[in-house]
């Protein structure tokens, strides 16, 4: 049976590269195709990973993969990568010209060492022909999918790039893929973030990466104990995680911060990072570490206020005596 699509009733319309049939139609999957369906339909103006997520109905994760993968494709052009959540992606205008698809030609089996921010953009094939040519990269992706589950040819491209173009050893990459796994954060652009800082801090033996690996999961594990203290809905922003941070690293407990939450929300009526942060440091300064010494302070702040009170009535009392006798 053959199938023709009757154009003519749909009215408006709007282009598909013929690159997505010829190429992909294979090799990207349902959430991809129904974002980048959606992007096309924006052609022109910039969309955000949560408009994408509820447009096609995927997860922001999912969104942000599916961006990637067709930046990656030469579908969509980006500047940058994604960054996470408050992502901003761009469709192709109409007037641009379509771009070509990379050919796929051979690649050696071992990548001579670029700078690290000059990432390639394999095509599946040039995937294949590396890790055929290369063990340690077989290896790596072999390890990597037991930790992750089978591997899209993005994920396998940004494993390439970490090992070979940012020098990461296969143990640290590991041991990254295994934390990312661990907070449910296995996007490849979230992973790569990790990467490039882990080479730029020069991470890259297993003691150091487990060393670090500790210090993020406790990070991690703090703001999650801080989201729910301060009941939050949304994750915390950029300067917002900065000051839980910095309250962690300082010492400040969850407890002695949520009261300082609730001092918060009884003085404005509403939850304030800067005004609550005035108030921890102002106990810091005062040497109140715990609940129970800022509680004990108070106590002996009302008992003050009460015997001053009573020292003004005895003085009024003893005032209106003498008057009364003059």
């Amino acid at each position: 049976m053959d199938f023709k699509a009757n154009s003519g009733i749909w009215g408006t319309m709007f282009g598909v590269p013929c690159i997505v049939a010829d190429n992909f139609l294979k090799l990207a999957t349902g959430e991809q195709i129904k974002v980048l369906l959606y992007l096309l339909r924006c052609s022109g103006r910039s969309v955000s990973a949560e408009e994408i997520s509820l447009a096609a109905g995927v997860s922001i994760q999912q969104a942000e993969d599916a961006v990637l993968f067709w930046q990656q494709a030469n579908v969509l052009t980006t500047d940058m990568a994604v960054p996470q959540q408050s992502s901003i992606m761009t469709a192709p205008t109409e007037s641009a010209p379509q771009e070509q698809p990379v050919q796929q030609t051979a690649a050696p089996a071992v990548i001579e060492h670029q700078p690290a921010r000059q990432k390639q953009n394999l095509t599946p094939s040039e995937i294949s022909e590396i890790i055929k040519g290369s063990s340690d990269i077989a290896e790596l992706v072999k390890a990597a999918e037991c930790t992750m589950g089978n591997l899209n040819y993005t994920m396998q491209n940004s494993l390439i790039w970490m090992h070979n173009y940012l020098g990461l050893k296969k143990e640290v990459i590991l041991t990254l893929l295994v934390y990312c796994q661990s907070i449910e954060k296995t996007n490849s652009a979230y992973i790569e973030k990790i990467a490039w800082s882990w080479s730029e801090k020069d991470i890259n033996t297993l003691s150091i990466a487990q060393e670090e690996v500790e210090r993020l999961t406790n990070s991690h594990n703090f703001v999650n104990k801080i989201m729910n203290a301060f009941e939050m809905k949304r994750r915390p922003t950029t300067k917002q995680l900065e000051m839980i941070e910095q309250w962690r690293s300082e010492g400040f407990s969850v407890e002695l911060i949520h009261l300082a939450y609730e001092k918060t929300i009884e003085n404005i009526d509403k939850l304030n990072f800067d005004y609550l942060n005035k108030i921890l440091l102002s106990w810091k300064e005062s040497g109140y570490a715990t609940v129970a010494d800022v509680q004990n302070a108070e106590t002996d702040f009302r008992r003050r206020r009460k015997n001053e009170q009573k020292s003004d009535d005895f003085d009024m009392e003893k005032y209106k005596f003498v008057i009364n006798n003059i």
